[in-house]
């Protein structure tokens, strides 16, 4: 099981960052845009840089949905190897069943 204290921040971080994700892509979306003048693209990402470094989303962290391990995380389903293991081992988890050869 992982520490509260870091499942707690990246719930945090999750919800800034779907907080400000609108703001952020208009933002971002300004600032790319070859066609407008420099001044506006350096004042868009000026107010990008203003915005809280957890509301970026290369900041979060995929955990399980059931221990809160970072590692080994499966995204189809959305938990850790172990937890994975454990719940289809016991035929939890629907289409998966035990490899033999």
């Amino acid at each position: 099981m992982a520490k509260k204290s870091a499942i707690e921040k990246n719930k945090r971080r999750e919800r800034l960052v779907k907080k400000f994700a609108a703001k952020r892509a208009r933002l971002k979306a300004i600032a790319e845009d070859r066609s407008l003048p420099e001044e506006d693209r350096f004042m868009a990402r000026l107010q990008l840089a203003e915005l809280p470094r957890n509301s970026a989303p290369t900041r979060l962290r995929n955990r399980c949905e059931i221990t809160g391990r970072p590692r080994a995380y499966y995204r189809k389903f959305r938990m850790s190897r172990i937890a994975l293991r454990d719940l289809a081992a016991t035929g939890q988890v629907p289409g998966v069943v035990k490899s033999s050869w």
